[in-house]
């Protein structure tokens, strides 16, 4: 009874995860500052065009439409307790609304370009801000934060010390979606390494979402200089306490799940019940903030006058909306142009080193991985 419990709130979780997306995916053209619509730079005051409110509804109407369709059939799944059909509606789910929400969005680009172009949207000087006052102006929290992980990963190495001699002499590493465990590894130094290992790399990441923050090119709006610097500087603040916050969460739950898996004080499919449940609160987060601040903070200053000169126009610097490459900008970091967050300007080569570390990073996890399990 206990394992069937398990098992359909672990489907019921991860059923969540697609509605999440598929919002957050929908309200995107509504998140983005006011001078850019599908990755197009746009007259503020082009935000109450009905040509270009008509491409936003229906955007989102085609990615609602197919956020109910996925949602549905992972609710049909869990109600038929049919596992292994709530993870393929889980992966492609996600696949169609982040593939074809990026492609429906190229689309959409292509309109509102052609229809810039019948505008005549086209600016005069490239206008650049630098803001000045005497009030600092809000950012985000300082890289020592990080510090809180110290504790929660000795805390976990010391739970898996302790615990060591009381754990049985198999210890289960992997199960199927409903709970039966298809692979055991005998008891060994990796137990205790192993989570730790996670958390490691967990950390990691997150420290390094904190620094590109930290990094990034601050954006300021040469129509509202003082204002949008002020938006933004509270958007970075808030991301940066979300995201350390969340990771403190899902780096202590993930080491307490495998070290109570590994007692037997509880099954797999509870543990990775505690993981999803701690994951639940970073995509929720995600999506409240992003419509609570907008991107860069877009929505926190919605009510600043708008303008029908257009300012400045980058369009030529990002490459299929999304990619950046600008060799003349020496900032490697920056907001993104259509999402929630932030991105790496291409032109530079640090970006390709950076991307370069991160894959070698990621394969010596999966090596260590492999190595300790």
């Amino acid at each position: 009874m206990t394992q069937g419990f398990d098992l359909t709130l672990l489907m019921l979780i991860t059923t969540l995860f697609v509605p999440f997306t598929g919002v957050l995916t929908a309200i995107t053209p509504y998140l983005m500052r006011r001078g850019e619509v599908f990755a197009v730079t746009v007259p503020a005051s082009a935000q109450q065009d009905p040509f270009v409110k008509r491409l936003k509804r229906r955007y989102a109407a085609a990615v609602l439409l197919a956020t109910a369709v996925f949602t549905i059939a992972g609710a049909a799944c869990t109600l038929a307790g049919n596992g292994a059909g709530v993870m393929v509606v889980l992966i492609g789910g996600e696949l169609v609304l982040l593939v074809g929400g990026y492609a429906l969005m190229l689309r959409y680009r292509s309109l509102t370009r052609a229809y810039k172009r019948e505008q005549g949207w086209v600016a005069a000087a490239q206008e650049a801000v630098a803001v000045v006052g005497e009030q600092p102006v809000p950012r985000a929290i300082s890289l020592k934060w990080n510090l809180l992980y110290v504790p929660v990963i000795l805390v976990t190495a010391a739970i898996g010390i302790a615990a060591y001699p009381h754990m049985p002499d198999l210890i289960p590493l992997h199960a199927d979606f409903d709970g039966t465990v298809n692979r055991w590894e005998p008891k060994g130094p990796g137990v205790v390494a192993f989570p730790v290992i996670v958390q490691l790399f967990l950390v990691a990441c997150f420290a390094f979402s904190h620094w590109i923050i930290l990094r990034s090119k601050k954006w300021s709006e040469p129509g509202a200089p003082a204002t949008s610097a002020l938006a933004y500087g509270l958007f970075a603040r808030a991301q940066s306490v979300f995201l350390l916050v969340s990771g403190v969460l899902v780096a202590t739950c993930v080491g307490l799940a495998f070290e109570l898996s590994a007692l037997g004080a509880i099954t797999l499919g509870q543990a990775a019940v505690v993981v999803l449940v701690a994951t639940l609160p970073l995509v929720a987060g995600s999506l409240v903030i992003s419509a609570v601040y907008g991107q860069a903070g877009s929505r926190v200053f919605k009510r600043m006058q708008a303008t029908d000169e257009l300012l400045v126009d980058d369009d030529r610097y990002w490459k299929l909306g999304v990619f950046y490459c600008n060799p003349d900008d020496a900032s490697l970091f920056l907001p993104e142009r259509f999402g929630v967050g932030w991105t790496v300007n291409w032109a530079r080569p640090a970006a390709w080193a950076i991307m370069a570390g991160s894959v070698l990073a990621s394969a010596a996890f999966v090596a260590a991985l492999a190595l300790f399990a």
